[in-house]
């Protein structure tokens, strides 16, 4: 039986980067991975979907050439070029991980693992042979996958989830999208941009309904001007596909409406892959069907940890990866501090896109903090106005007695690079005036985050 020092189970953004990091902590280190390296968010999630919405921009900018002097005189769609360069940008990555493992001296076991008592893993690979591994530590991060609604009889044909969505062979002329939250919001942005007609589905009162409720108004008037339809406060009680489409019956807060579309996507989120991955056999516990840590990882049972998708907080890539590294570095008898969850950035990649962290300005009031709230459009930026994205705004909210920066809430062209900003401010618990008084470059869409805490302050110049 092989030995290892570390072995990691998934090789996602958690797991690959918890590998690496052990690697480089000087442990012998093996991955175990069912399908290919780098997991659901490099094959079939953050980064190929962020190339299909990239052809989706420049396609949005092909359309509206006009408007910066350029002719455009021919454009269009070639849909299976468009699905050709995602799944070659997410090849590239995979291949840039399994150089990775390589240049780390990271041992890559392929095949199904399950773990099992003894600090031990046990793995199928595709021929059906059977191997076990020890580990003196073992990281389970073995991700999520799409949940699926008793209403949707997904067939992967008419009705999908979002690895379908992504590789389809020709464009749809209608498609239904069942959530709206960031999958369910990207993909309602991608098919409208590339010419579908579009209905979007959400349960709660407001899409996005995670962020600030300001950011979702915003977005939803972006997508009805974009010509998606919106149902909010609704869900699907019944769908049937056939041989042209699906029918799905909608219960609204106007009555039950009957809607035919060629396809269905099914966004409703994600469960975490718990099952068959032999936790009940090794004592490791589990609650509302995540598996329980404390702050540093270590599950119920000694030499087991568990990251990711599969314990409780925010179901992000970036998360993992901080956790993975976490998890290690205590491994290792380093002294990290656990992770602050109230300090992660949330993005989301439509067009305009969205970004936040910390409160959102209700659950500020709701926890008791008397707030400054500063607002700044970029229809008030010369940076957004010269490059035609005048769409949206910065929102910063502010502890009114000693100025901590609580939250940050953008919509807008690239505001998912400019987010990082307010992580690092927050970390290092930077104030409202020093924030202000910390000289941005023009002309940029970062002044509007400057702004933005002027006009928290009553000290805004260009409003």
């Amino acid at each position: 039986m092989s030995a290892f020092d570390l072995i990691v189970l998934g090789s996602g953004p958690g797991g690959y980067v918890a590998a690496i990091r052990g690697a480089q902590l000087g442990m012998k280190v093996a991955i175990v991975e069912k399908e290919a390296l780098g997991g659901v968010c490099l094959n079939w999630g953050c980064i190929p979907t962020k190339a299909l919405l990239k052809s989706a921009q420049v396609y949005d900018y092909l359309r509206e050439a006009e408007s910066y002097g350029l002719v455009a005189k021919k454009t269009g769609v070639e849909f299976p070029k468009v699905i050709r360069r995602s799944r070659e940008v997410a090849d590239s990555m995979s291949k840039g991980v399994q150089f990775l493992m390589r240049k780390n001296n990271i041992t890559v076991i392929e095949g199904y693992g399950k773990v099992k008592p003894g600090k031990r893993i046990e793995v199928t690979d595709k021929q059906g042979s059977i191997r076990e591994y020890k580990g003196q530590h073992i990281i389970i991060a073995t991700g999520s996958r799409a949940k699926h609604l008793q209403s949707l009889s997904n067939d992967d044909q008419r009705i999908f989830d979002y690895r379908r969505a992504m590789n389809l062979e020709t464009l749809p002329a209608s498609m239904v999208i069942v959530g709206a939250g960031a999958i369910g919001c990207e993909f309602a942005y991608f098919y409208n941009a590339m010419g579908v007609e579009v209905t979007l589905i959400e349960f709660f009162n407001r899409i996005v309904p995670n962020e600030d409720e300001e950011v979702s108004r915003a977005l939803e008037k972006s997508f009805v001007k974009a010509g998606i339809k919106v149902l909010c406060t609704s869900r699907v009680i019944m769908s049937k596909a056939h041989k042209d489409g699906v029918k799905l019956i909608i219960s609204t807060p106007k009555g039950e409406e009957k809607i035919e579309a060629e396809t269905v996507l099914s966004a409703a989120g994600i469960v975490p892959n718990t099952e068959n991955i032999g936790l009940e056999y090794t004592g490791i516990l589990t609650e509302n069907g995540k598996v329980k840590v404390d702050e540093f990882y270590r599950t119920s049972t000694e030499g087991f940890y568990a990251i990711g998708d599969l314990v409780n907080g925010p179901a992000l890539a970036h998360v993992a990866s901080a956790e993975g590294i976490l998890c290690v570095e205590k491994i290792a008898g380093h002294h990290p501090e656990p992770l602050d969850y109230g300090n992660i950035p949330s993005c989301i990649y439509t067009q305009p896109e969205i970004a936040s962290v910390g409160l959102t300005e209700q659950k500020a009031k709701e926890a008791g903090y008397d707030i400054l709230v500063g607002k700044f459009p970029f229809s008030a930026s010369g940076k957004a106005r010269a490059e035609g994205t005048s769409e949206g705004f910065v929102k910063v909210i502010f502890d009114k007695k000693y100025g901590e920066l609580l939250g940050a809430h953008m919509i807008g062209a690239n505001v998912t690079e400019m987010i990082a900003e307010i992580v690092v401010a927050r970390k290092l618990e930077t104030t409202g005036h020093q924030l202000l008084k910390a000289v941005h470059p023009h002309p940029t869409m970062s002044e509007a985050i400057m702004e933005a805490t002027a006009a928290a302050y009553g000290e805004v110049i260009h409003l």
